[in-house]
């Protein structure tokens, strides 16, 4: 990282004695991955919008459903001076491009549109470089969702599970009846999904927050700790032989079907439910991972804005950050998405009843300190750390002698290393 601060640090003082290209007034290239189903068809509405505006809209698009291949394209042409008015960025990798100098400050349209009285304090605080607005959220997943089959529930006589307790008692029902209790994939990531829903679980809110955001090792290192990995191993314990390399939406399809009961997912598998023709609250449920009622583990999509030279092209960007949180937006995007919108002030009426209630737990969590940021999913911490503890999760998920007390050590010494 130090080698390519260096790098871009240097590309940044070289580009500001480029001259100035001349590119059409009003023009706003972005940078994003959205380049199929319901993603494409929301950035092609973002884009109407602004052409509506009498912006022009330069698609920079680049295949790559986890944005590797955005990142490294956008590294090039940032170190070329030449990047685009708007890419899509999250997480803490808002603030190394910000510290860059790259990022240009939102704050003339945050407070125009009151984006304070909108946005969550914690979701505000990710999008900002030493207070100032720099990047504009576009969405929020949650992704401590439990998604169920209610028929194969009802037919091994059990409810859908509200505690881990819960949770081991109807598992153990559901291979009696000859049904995989939890659908899972077998990937790094998909883990530490579950991961961090049995950490939240048992350790709550404020300890999560400290272990993941903060990195307090002296609840990293803690008994707590080791009680989130033996509650872990025991979740992992109702996941079937074959989860090895699956993917997420296949895992879901495994509910879907019927094959297995249930899946710890965040809220972009309900477009596999959609997708089936099947209705929420009817053909499948939606409910929070268990333990983590009236509590919401966010991943957010954003869009940061880069420095320009070009006034027409500045006042373009400016447009496009303040479309982004308009509520019509908000609304055709969130729909396509299957989050629900970051705006805490929108008529949620026209979304399903699966949004209807994620919208009501993460306004109520926001009051409650019940918000935190995932780390699966690269909102609490660096990339960094995020790769040490999805190692060590995974590693402990393939170990066939799962002692907490040891994985508890070595995550506490792999984030360390990492910081």
């Amino acid at each position: 990282m130090t080698m390519f601060k260096k790098t871009l640090a240097a590309a940044a003082v070289s580009a500001a004695l480029l001259p100035a290209q001349a590119i059409q007034a009003g023009e706003v290239e972005v940078l994003h991955w959205w380049t199929a189903g319901g993603e494409a068809r929301a950035a092609a509405a973002l884009k109407e919008m602004m052409e509506e505006q009498g912006h022009t809209w330069k698609d920079f698009a680049v295949a790559g459903g986890g944005g590797e291949a955005a990142m490294t394209v956008l590294k090039t042409r940032a170190v070329s001076g030449n990047p685009p008015a708007a890419a899509q960025i999250k997480g803490l990798d808002i603030r190394e491009w910000a510290k860059l100098g790259f990022l240009t400050s939102l704050d003339d349209v945050a407070e125009a549109n009151n984006w304070d009285q909108l946005i969550p304090p914690v979701i505000a605080d990710v999008m900002q470089y030493e207070d100032s607005f720099v990047a504009v959220p576009v969405n929020v997943h949650r992704v401590n969702w439990l998604w169920a089959n209610p028929e194969v529930l009802e037919n091994a006589g059990v409810s859908l599970p509200k505690t881990l307790e819960e949770f081991y008692d109807a598992a153990e029902k559901l291979e009696a009846d000859g049904v995989i209790p939890l659908a899972h994939g077998g990937q790094p990531w998909q883990d530490a999904t579950v991961f961090e829903a049995v950490a939240l679980a048992v350790m709550g809110p404020e300890d999560f927050a400290k272990a993941f955001v903060e990195h307090d090792m002296d609840v990293i290192n803690s008994t707590k700790m080791e009680e989130v990995f033996a509650e872990f191993a025991k979740v992992m314990s109702y996941v079937d032989d074959n989860a090895a390399g699956r993917d997420w939406n296949t895992a879901t399809g495994m509910v879907i079907r019927g094959e297995a009961a249930m899946q710890i997912m965040g809220d972009w598998a309900k477009g596999e439910f959609t997708a089936a023709g099947l209705t929420p609250g009817e053909d499948y449920i939606c409910a929070p991972a268990p333990g983590t009622g009236g509590q919401f583990t966010f991943n957010v999509d954003s869009f940061a804005m880069f420095s320009l030279s070009d006034e027409d092209n500045t006042k373009a960007q400016k447009d496009l950050a303040r479309t982004i949180m308009e509520p019509e937006f908000q609304t055709v995007f969130n729909k396509a998405k299957g989050s629900i919108p970051v705006r805490t002030d929108m008529d949620m009426s026209g979304f399903d009843t699966c949004a209807q209630a994620s919208m009501d737990t993460f306004k109520s969590s926001a009051d409650d300190g019940g918000l935190v940021p995932s780390f699966a999913h690269g909102l609490a911490t660096t990339s960094y750390v995020q790769g040490q503890i999805f190692d060590v999760v995974t590693n402990f998920v393939n170990s066939d002698n799962k002692d907490p007390a040891r994985a508890t050590d070595q995550l506490a010494a792999a984030i360390q290393a990492a910081l």
